[in-house]
């Protein structure tokens, strides 16, 4: 199959489902917002929308496509998208992504299908992956189909500190204790190795530390054994990364103390010095905690 031909099947597909979901409305609006919503050419829109009404699914009325029926699985085409759970970690993966490339801010609101299109994932993947990460208060669903990047305040963000805490001493007391054979202490030896890496080009590579930083605090989390402790490292890692988006005039130096920091804890934990890793593991979340603090006012002005 050609590539101009599969884009054009996965767009049919994409447009059957945001029907399905009552995301497009009957009449369905002018083909150049059609392009925007799934950012596709028009001729696209065209091809596939001539595909739709070839299935009965739209009929033209007075000049408008308006939609005939609702869709059923032989109007379709053979899914040419990774299945279900890949499309659900391309999802999580480009929308933390976002967040840290500032393409996704505080007070902005998004689609659904512009997720879904950014991504190349179906829109009820994004649909779900949103629906289970709004638990967190992070973002609010404004209308069916569309969502809104909230800002939090000072209360929520020492209750999450309380919540890391408590997960990550728990976890990493845990990690100090695992067999001295399990290959996590063979992956935190390459984290330190990595980090120290970074250190040499921190410089210019600092926006770069939000990867060091998550994959860090997930081997940490892991020694855990605990999925619920796993699913708290994503509210985690993102609401840490998104307040530093409010405010970058010092966000070189935070990462640059963030990093050392970092140094410090794995150093100590390679080194099976067990009083010394929980010390200045306790030193970290106290930074990161005066920092995030520190953004919020600044934030507020």
């Amino acid at each position: 199959m050609s590539r101009t031909q599969n884009l054009r099947h996965n767009v049919v597909n994409q447009m059957l489902e945001a029907i399905a979901q009552q995301h497009i409305p009957s009449p369905l609006p002018p083909q150049a917002a059609l392009a925007e919503m799934f950012n596709i050419s028009r001729t696209t829109v065209r091809h596939s929308l001539d595909h739709l009404e070839q299935c009965g699914v739209l009929e033209k009325v007075n000049g408008s496509w308006v939609i005939a029926r609702q869709p059923d699985d032989a109007d379709g085409f053979a899914a040419t998208l990774p299945g279900p759970e890949a499309q659900t970690n391309l999802v999580e993966q480009a929308f933390f992504q976002m967040i840290n490339q500032r393409q996704l801010m505080a007070g902005d609101s998004f689609s659904e299908l512009q997720l879904a299109q950014a991504v190349g994932v179906s829109p009820l993947a994004a649909r779900e992956f949103l629906l289970r990460f709004c638990r967190y208060g992070l973002i609010e669903n404004v209308r069916r189909g569309h969502w809104l990047m909230k800002k939090f305040d000072q209360e929520y963000a020492e209750k999450l500190f309380e919540l890391r805490e408590m997960l990550e001493i728990h976890a990493l007391k845990r990690f100090i204790n695992l067999p001295a054979d399990d290959p996590r202490w063979i992956a935190a030896r390459d984290l330190l190795s990595r980090h120290r890496q970074m250190r040499d080009t921190i410089a210019t590579s600092y926006r770069n530390f939000s990867q060091l930083d998550r994959e860090m605090h997930k081997l940490i989390l892991s020694a855990a054994n605990n999925p619920f402790f796993d699913q708290s490292l994503e509210v985690i890692s993102v609401i840490f990364h998104f307040h530093y988006l409010w405010d970058e005039s010092d966000l070189k130096q935070r990462n640059i103390v963030a990093l050392e920091e970092h140094l410090a804890i794995l150093t100590a934990l390679v080194s099976r010095n067990d009083v010394e890793a929980i010390i200045e593991f306790h030193r970290h979340l106290i930074t990161a905690k005066e920092s995030m603090q520190r953004s919020i006012r600044q934030y507020r002005g």
